[in-house]
C-alpha cells in the first residue's frame, strides 16, 4: 500500500470517528434514559447500536428518542435548535419571530428583543442541543403533526411528569408512584431560577437531572406548550429557568396566547401507539 493509498485510507477512517461522535452526541440522552453507559458504548463504537436504541426518523430529520407511556410516548427532551432548524429550513419556513425581527424577554413588563429567534435565543447563535424557544403555539403544533405526532394533553403531560411507568425504574424511583415534581420527591436537579444549579438560563437537552420515566426538564428549564385550551389561549406546563420550583408542580400551570412567543417557552411532542 503506497502513501497515498494510505493518507487516503486514515482521511476516510477519521470522517467515520467524527460521524460516529456527531451521532453519538445526538444520540446520548435517549441512551442515558435508558440506563445505557454512553461512554462505554463511544468507546466500542458502535453507531448500529446508537441507531437502533435511540433513534425514529421522520420527514425532516432525526428526533429525540421517546418514551413508552402506555397508551401514548413523548419525546424524552425538549425539542432542539437542531430539530427544529431541520424542519424550518426543510420547509422553507420563518417563524413569527424570524418575520417580525424580535423575540420577547421579561423585564420593565414584557420587552422585544431585536434579533432574537430559535436560532439566536439569547441573542447570539444557540447551539443545536438548547431548547427552541421563541416558537408560538401555533408552530409548536405544526411540528408535532409534521412529526407524526401532536403537542401533549394536559392529562398525557402530567401522567409522564409525575407518574412513574417504568417497570423497573432506577433509584430512587417507584413503579407506580406519583410524585410532586417532575424530578420526583424534589426538585433538586432541575434548571429553576438562579445560577447555583450551574446554568443562568435555560440548559442544553439531556444535561439536567433525569427525572420521572426517564424524561428530562419536564419541571423547570422552559416551559412546555400543551395542547389543552381557553379561548384563544393554550396551557402550559413546567414552568422555566426564571422562576422557582413551584411552577413545576401540576398546580403551576399556566394559560398564555396562542401567538405568544418568548425566551422562556418550548415544546416537546407527544406519539399515539
Amino acid at each position: 500500500m503506497g502513501p497515498s493509498t494510505a493518507l487516503h485510507d486514515h482521511r476516510r477512517a477519521s470522517k467515520q470517528i467524527v460521524q460516529h461522535d456527531n451521532m453519538f452526541n445526538a444520540c446520548r440522552v435517549g441512551l442515558t434514559a435508558q440506563g445505557i453507559d454512553t461512554e462505554a458504548v463511544r468507546s466500542r463504537r458502535f453507531p448500529g447500536l446508537l441507531l437502533a436504541a435511540t433513534l425514529s426518523l421522520p420527514a425532516f430529520g432525526f428526533t429525540p428518542s421517546r418514551v413508552d407511556i402506555g397508551d401514548f410516548s413523548i419525546d424524552t427532551t425538549e425539542v432542539t435548535i437542531g430539530q427544529f432548524v431541520s424542519y424550518a429550513d426543510s420547509r422553507q419556513l420563518k417563524t413569527a419571530a424570524e418575520k417580525n425581527g424580535y423575540g420577547m424577554e421579561y423585564g420593565a413588563g414584557w420587552e422585544k428583543r431585536t434579533g432574537w429567534s430559535f436560532r439566536f435565543p439569547n441573542g447570539k447563535r444557540g447551539a443545536p442541543d438548547e431548547p427552541a424557544v421563541h416558537i408560538s403555539w401555533h408552530e409548536a403544533n405544526a411540528y408535532c403533526q409534521a412529526a407524526g405526532g401532536s403537542l401533549p394533553t394536559r392529562a398525557q403531560w402530567s401522567r409522564a411528569a409525575y407518574t412513574e411507568k417504568r417497570s423497573n425504574p432506577p433509584p430512587p424511583f417507584v413503579t407506580g408512584r406519583t410524585y410532586v415534581y417532575p424530578t420526583g420527591e424534589t426538585p433538586v436537579g432541575a434548571n429553576t431560577v438562579g445560577a447555583e444549579d450551574g446554568w443562568a438560563r435555560h440548559a442544553p437537552a439531556g444535561r439536567t437531572a433525569m427525572g420521572v420515566n426517564g424524561l428530562f426538564d419536564m419541571g423547570a428549564n422552559v416551559w412546555e406548550w400543551l395542547a389543552d385550551a381557553s379561548g384563544e389561549d393554550r396551557l402550559t406546563a413546567g414552568g422555566s429557568w426564571w422562576y422557582d420550583s413551584a411552577k413545576m408542580k401540576a398546580d403551576g400551570m399556566q394559560f398564555k396566547p396562542a401567538a405568544f412567543y418568548v425566551v422562556y417557552v418550548g415544546f416537546r411532542c407527544a406519539y399515539p401507539r
